[in-house]
């Protein structure tokens, strides 16, 4: 539950779950999306309450080889990757409607378009099948042809209802507990503050660490002094009145966050309205086949230099001062899977004990 004008709103009704998906060579296992969902389970359930959006990305053309950054698989990709599709859109039914309490939901048809790019050009548009049950709980994408993360991610904000999403890549598991509801009392209060406005979370990974003491921020006076002025554990709404929540934490919870000097587009939480007026105000802002922190990650730091940081209005989440990890990453280009993770380690390990077992018996003289 989060509190908003003195009453209790759940937190389902503040937060849609995005997930982006392309061809994979794990396909068609859905190991990746189910290392996200376990992810969840165990580090914020809350979301597996929240409507949940699967954007499809997909390839341009088959190939000899498998050139996924540039859109290219092979024959045999194609074919699981139309494969993995129907293997995600089951194991996230199922996971939004368990058996024991719903029968499998119908899922209704329609079409959307993704256009970018010239408005004069009339067949600057990627056309979209959308799947959605008729509680609007879990919605497919599905482009006809390869748009890109930039273009994937605003497809579903114009599907999502909420004032809140999670942008989840499907390669960037959890990797500790994330206090969902607090994180958005944190930015439904900030609403008033146009100082310091909060309306983008993102959740640290190995390279964030340390940040605000990092090369990222040091050398930059202007930087330096909105880190020092801005960067705090700020107050939830919450009160013993109302218990833990469905996150897991305590009352009395406090958000360390510090100001973050980029929009990356690894896992985050962000305000929609926000998301849709900075990174896609017009069809031209990011192209086809886009990453949006290739795109405008850049442009947005160079804008908070110059003294626009509220603009972005951009924050780092911050537990242990900058000292803990959030998230997990799996290249999702390259990682084939659960199955042959471990076979890879067992090869490892094999060779590792074969190598110390020669040392032992022909010890260097």
């Amino acid at each position: 539950m989060s509190i908003q004008d003195g009453a209790l709103t759940p937190l389902s009704h503040l937060v849609t779950l995005i997930i982006t998906t392309s061809p994979t060579p794990s396909a068609p296992s859905t190991d990746l999306v189910a290392s996200i969902l376990a992810s969840f389970k165990r580090h914020c359930p809350a979301l597996l309450s929240c409507q949940v959006i699967v954007v499809f990305d997909t390839y341009d053309r088959i190939g000899d080889v498998n050139r996924l950054k540039k859109g290219q698989v092979t024959a045999e990709g194609a074919k699981a990757v139309e494969l993995y599709k129907s293997n995600v859109k089951d194991l996230i039914v199922r996971e939004w409607y368990p058996e024991r309490d719903h029968p499998s939901p119908a899922l209704c048809p329609r079409q959307g378009q993704a256009e970018y790019g010239s408005p004069h050009l009339a067949h600057n548009y990627v056309t979209l099948s959308i799947l959605q049950t008729k509680d609007k709980q879990v919605t497919f994408i599905e482009p006809a042809g390869r748009i890109g993360f930039g273009l994937a991610v605003r497809s579903a904000l114009r599907e999502a209802e909420t004032p809140y999403v999670w942008i989840q890549q499907h390669d960037w598991p959890l990797a500790r507990d994330i206090p969902l509801e607090s994180l958005v009392d944190v930015m439904q209060a900030s609403e008033g503050d146009a100082a310091a406005p909060v309306k983008y979370i993102c959740l640290p990974a190995v390279r964030m660490l340390s940040y605000a003491t990092s090369s990222h921020v040091l050398p930059f006076p202007a930087l330096r002094a909105l880190t020092a002025k801005f960067k705090r554990d700020f107050p939830t709404t919450r009160n013993s009145s109302h218990g833990g929540g469905e996150d897991g934490e305590d009352s009395g919870t406090v958000v360390p966050l510090t100001p973050l000097f980029f929009w990356h587009d690894k896992p985050h939480i962000a305000a929609r309205d926000h998301y849709r007026a900075r990174i896609f105000p017009t069809r031209l802002a990011i192209a086809r086949g886009d990453f949006i922190e290739d795109h405008v990650g850049q442009r947005a730091r160079t804008q908070m230099k110059e003294g626009h940081w509220a603009k972005w209005a951009c924050w780092l989440y911050y537990p242990g001062d900058g000292r803990e990890v959030c998230l997990q990453h799996r290249n999702g280009r390259k990682w084939r899977g659960v199955d042959s993770d471990l076979q890879t380690k067992a090869m490892f390990a094999e060779m590792s004990s074969k190598q110390r077992t020669s040392t032992s018996l022909h010890p260097a003289s």
